[in-house]
């Protein structure tokens, strides 16, 4: 199962409010999800405006999930940055087996 970090939309017409989830590639938008990691609010205050559980998400990013495009700019606003060489590492482990 491939495992992606994204948005899972709640909240009424043009008053989004999203749940920062991780859910199998395949689910639809608004599915089952797997685990829920926090949330984004686009219209609340900027320092209001995202949640998230720092140490849930890094697990799952070690473990191979890979983050949506907007969850990943979000992650580099808070500073949760899946930097470059990890990806390498966990590649590299990848071809010696």
């Amino acid at each position: 199962m491939s495992a992606r970090i994204r948005l899972k939309r709640f909240g009424t017409k043009k008053r989004p409010y999203y749940r920062i989830v991780v859910m199998d590639k395949r689910a639809p938008r608004d599915g089952k999800t797997l685990e829920e990691l926090g949330y984004y609010h686009p219209i609340a205050e900027e320092d209001k405006q995202v949640s998230i559980n720092e140490e849930r998400v890094r697990e799952w990013l070690k473990n191979g999930a890979v983050p949506s495009d907007t969850v990943h700019g979000i992650l580099n606003k808070k500073g949760i940055v899946f930097s470059g060489q990890e990806k390498k590492e966990r590649e590299d482990n990848g071809k010696e087996g």
